[in-house]
C-alpha cells in the first residue's frame, strides 16, 4: 500500500473516530493534543519552525482581528453575516482550509476573499510571498497531523 494511500485513511479513520465519539471529554483530549501536535516539531512538514514563528507575529497584525488570535475564526463560518457576506472561517483545521493547495491559500491572502463572496481584504499590497508563507506556516501548525497529511495528499 503506498504511502499516500495509508495517510488518507489513517487520517479518514481519525476524523471519523473523533465525529462519531459520543464521550465530550475524549473530544476534548483530542483537540487539546491536536492543537499541539505541528507547534512542537514541525517534523514532515514543509515549513521551518522559525517561518512558523515569525508568521505568527505576521498573523497577530494582520489576521487575528477577523480570524482569532488562536485562528478559531467565527462560529458560523458558513452563514452569510447582515452585510451578505461570509464571515472569517476558522484556520486551525476545523474548517475548509486544509481542503486547497498552498498555491491557492497564497493566492486567497494576495487576493482577498471578497471576490468569492467574503469579506476578506487584499494583503498583496502589505505581505510579501515570504511573510504569506510564514503566516500559513503559522496557521498550519493548528492543524493535527492527520489533517496536514489529508492536506498534503489531496495538494499533490
Amino acid at each position: 500500500m503506498n504511502i499516500k494511500l495509508l495517510s488518507l485513511i489513517l487520517a479518514s479513520s481519525a476524523l471519523i473516530a473523533t465525529a462519531c465519539s459520543e464521550s465530550t471529554e475524549t473530544t476534548d483530549a483530542y483537540k487539546a493534543a491536536s492543537s499541539t501536535l505541528g507547534k512542537t516539531s514541525p517534523v514532515g512538514r514543509w515549513y521551518t519552525q522559525q517561518q512558523a514563528d515569525e508568521g505568527g507575529v505576521i498573523y497577530q497584525t494582520h489576521c487575528a482581528s477577523c480570524h482569532k488570535p488562536d485562528a478559531s475564526g467565527t462560529r458560523n463560518w458558513r452563514q452569510t453575516n447582515a452585510n451578505g457576506k461570509y464571515p472569517a472561517p476558522p484556520l486551525n483545521g476545523s474548517a475548509h482550509t486544509w481542503h486547497h493547495p498552498l498555491k491557492g491559500l497564497k493566492n486567497t491572502i494576495r487576493m482577498g476573499g471578497i471576490h468569492l463572496g467574503g469579506a476578506m481584504p487584499s494583503f498583496n499590497d502589505k505581505l510579501d510571498n515570504q511573510q504569506i508563507e510564514a503566516v500559513l506556516a503559522w496557521v498550519q501548525t493548528h492543524w493535527s497531523d492527520e489533517i496536514y497529511f489529508a492536506w498534503q495528499s489531496r495538494s499533490k
